[in-house]
């Protein structure tokens, strides 16, 4: 497990897919344990992330579920129900993106276990806020893609509305859920006392998209959305004379020295471009100029052009390109790892580093109900016990 500031807290991960265990996979790199109870079919990530030498160890299970330990348990029956309450009165936090109406059934609710846990931090992941219409409708990714209007932000820029080749929503909200975790840790330390946090999917992209986007629209009810910069179609990787690279120069300082770059230094003093509020307004002057200029010279020269000059600026990476860039394996977030099952690999390390917390020490993706023993003897359960839960297959034997 590795060392690090949420060393000592224990989790109690009821998530499956992308949004809930991005969350927790967080909580794992800082430090805390993790406790994957999975049901016996196992998370559906496992098989729905691509192919693998193991038909429930997919690429995206692999790489979403570091430093986690799983135990699979069949909550529909009372001795499954009964280590799950178990697990939950030892835990610092609970963490689940199951539907309302399903965890109305099991009972697992902030107001059924608070009596049994007051320090638990409990965290619903939800598609939509209890409060609104929409609670409890189904969500994934693709539908709150198309709700918050991220959809519709891509739409504007190719044409037609598409969802990002990402699971995008799921990743940030998973994100926002970890930081109110831990924020509601902190509040623990002062208070004592534990508290329900709901992170809707639905709200979080809504306020992504709109924090972003709703320009005009701010002061204006008839005003225009879409910040024009952002959305401007040439606001994408530059063609070079043998490629692409991604340049940024914002400030005025960025933006003359860019002007310097090109060969063009009398621009400082074109109006439409002398400033920052003059380059906004003529946004679609300014990157037509940045497109035709770059064109005349190859990537590499820009680059060594460009940092000459501390005009922000990068080569463009293809993902297989990101896979070999030597930066990325330098600091450690690209690694050659061999998996006790699936074998050698290519592994994801922590890309956030604490100072205090040395070396990232993950544990591997575990292979569904892996941990079943080692969860259930440290919840207290004697060799017995666990024979026979094992053997009623209330909880999964390993493998």
């Amino acid at each position: 497990m590795t060392k690090g500031p949420l060393s000592g807290i224990k989790v109690l991960d009821l998530t499956a897919v992308v949004v809930g265990p991005s969350c927790t996979l967080t909580l794992a790199e800082q430090g805390a344990e993790i406790i994957k109870l999975e049901a016996p079919e196992g998370d559906l990530l496992r098989k729905l992330g691509g192919p693998a030498p193991s038909p429930d160890m997919s690429p995206k299970f692999i790489h979403f579920n570091r430093g986690k330990q799983s135990i699979a348990v069949d909550l529909k029956t009372a001795a499954g129900k009964a280590v799950l309450l178990r697990l939950a009165e030892q835990a610092d936090v609970l963490v689940t993106n199951m539907r309302g109406a399903a965890l109305a059934r099991l009972g697992i609710t902030w107001e059924a276990l608070k009596p049994r846990n007051p320090r638990l931090v409990f965290c619903v992941i939800a598609g939509f806020g209890k409060r609104g219409r929409y609670h409890d409708s189904p969500a994934y990714d693709t539908i709150i893609q198309g709700m918050s209007g991220f959809a519709a932000a891509l739409g504007r820029v190719l044409g037609e509305p598409r969802f990002a080749p990402f699971v995008l929503c799921d990743h940030i909200t998973g994100i926002i859920a970890s930081q109110a975790i831990t924020a509601a840790l902190f509040a623990r330390e002062r208070s004592g006392e534990g508290q329900e946090i709901e992170v809707p999917m639905y709200e979080s992209m809504a306020h992504f998209v709109l924090t972003e986007h709703m320009f005009r629209r701010t002061f204006d009810k008839a005003g225009p959305t879409g910040d024009p910069r952002v959305m401007n179609p040439d606001a994408k990787p530059i063609p070079t004379k043998d490629g692409y690279i991604a340049v940024s120069a914002n400030t005025d300082a960025q933006a003359f020295a860019f002007f310097e770059a090109i060969g063009r230094p009398e621009l400082r003093e074109d109006p439409r471009f002398n400033s920052v509020g003059a380059r906004f307004r003529n946004v679609d002057a300014y990157f037509t100029l940045r497109a035709e200029a770059l064109r005349t010279r190859t990537t590499a020269e820009w680059a060594v052009e460009f940092r000459k000059r501390e005009i922000p600026a990068m080569p463009f990476n293809t993902i297989e390109g990101l896979l070999e860039d030597p930066h990325l394996w330098e600091v450690g977030l690209l690694r050659e790892e061999r998996h006790p099952t699936e074998g050698p690999m290519t592994g994801l390390g922590r890309p956030v580093t604490f100072s205090a917390a040395g070396p990232d020490e993950l544990k591997l993706a575990p292979r569904l109900s892996e941990d079943a023993r080692v969860v259930l003897a440290k919840a207290g359960y004697s060799e017995a016990e666990i024979d026979s839960l094992l053997g009623s297959r209330a909880v999964l034997p390993p493998p």
